[in-house]
C-alpha cells in the first residue's frame, strides 16, 4: 500500500496528515524505536523464541514504512478497526493489536525528534525559552468526536452545542512562524468553554509573548506582552422593506 500511495502525494497527505517528505523524516526514528522494542531473541508477545526470526508466514505489516503508514492512517481518519483491517488486509483483532503496539513507538519517535508538544502548563514558558521560538503564539480550542456516553449526565457534559455532536476538547498553542504545536492541554468534556479550559490549565507564558486568540477566549488575559483578538462586527439592524 505504501508503494502505491507514495506516487500520489495528494492522497498520501489526505490519508496520513503528512507530506511524503515529513513521512520520510519521521520514518528513521520510528524504525529505530521499533527495533529497540523488537528484540531478536523474543517473540512479539515477549516470550523466548523457539526458532529464528523471519520464519513462518510473511507479515502484511512487515516493513517499517507499512507499519508507520498503518498507524498514521488510523490516527488521521480514525476508521473502525474492521475497516482499517480491510484496507491493510488483516483481521480486526490484528488491527487492534498493531494499533496498541505501535502507538507507544510513534510517541517515542516523536519525542526523539523533539516535536512532541509540552503537556505541563507550568513548564511551557521554560521550554519556549530553551527552544528559542518566535514569541508570536496562537491559542485555540480543538474538538474531536467521541462515542456518545450512556450516562445521561456524561451525555450532557460531552455534548457540544457548536459541533452538534458528543466530543472531547483540548486547547492547543501553536507558534505563528513555524506552525509547530508547542502546547497541548489536558482533555475536557466538549461542552467546556475554551476560556475555561485555558483558565483551568494555568498556562505559564514567556513574558515577551504576543498571543493571538479568537472570541472563544474573550476575557482571557494571561501575563504576556500583548493579546490580539478580533472584534465582532455589530450586526446591522434590518429595516422594513417599505
Amino acid at each position: 500500500m505504501y508503494t502505491q500511495l507514495r506516487n500520489d502525494r495528494r492522497k498520501f497527505l489526505a490519508l496520513t496528515g503528512l507530506t511524503l517528505r515529513e513521512f520520510q523524516l519521521l520514518l528513521p526514528a520510528f524504525a529505530r524505536c521499533y527495533e529497540r522494542l523488537d528484540l531478536p531473541d523474543r517473540t512479539l508477545a515477549g516470550q523466548p523464541r523457539q526458532r529464528f526470526a523471519g520464519g513462518g508466514r510473511k507479515a502484511v505489516l512487515h516493513s517499517p514504512e507499512q507499519k508507520l503508514l498503518f498507524l498514521l492512517v488510523y490516527l488521521k481518519t480514525y476508521p473502525l478497526q474492521a475497516v482499517l483491517g480491510e484496507l491493510f488486509g488483516i483481521s480486526q483483532p490484528r488491527a487492534n493489536y498493531w494499533i496498541h503496539r505501535l502507538l507507544p513507538i510513534l510517541r517515542q519517535a516523536l519525542d526523539e525528534l523533539g516535536v512532541l508538544p509540552e503537556r505541563d502548563p507550568r513548564q511551557f514558558a521554560r521550554r519556549q525559552a530553551t527552544a528559542g521560538e518566535d514569541p508570536r503564539l496562537v491559542i485555540d480550542g480543538t474538538e474531536r468526536r467521541r462515542q456518545r456516553p450512556k450516562n445521561p449526565e456524561k451525555q450532557a457534559a460531552h455534548y457540544s452545542g457548536k459541533k452538534k455532536a458528543h466530543s472531547d476538547k483540548n486547547v492547543v498553542i501553536a507558534n505563528l512562524r513555524s506552525k509547530h504545536i508547542s502546547f497541548l492541554s489536558g482533555t475536557y468534556a466538549g461542552k467546556t468553554h475554551d476560556k475555561k479550559v485555558a483558565d483551568t490549565e494555568g498556562i505559564c507564558y514567556p513574558p515577551e509573548a504576543v498571543l493571538y486568540q479568537d472570541t472563544g477566549f474573550q476575557g482571557y488575559e494571561p501575563a504576556v506582552r500583548e493579546t490580539c483578538q478580533p472584534k465582532k462586527k455589530a450586526t446591522r439592524r434590518r429595516t422594513h422593506g417599505r
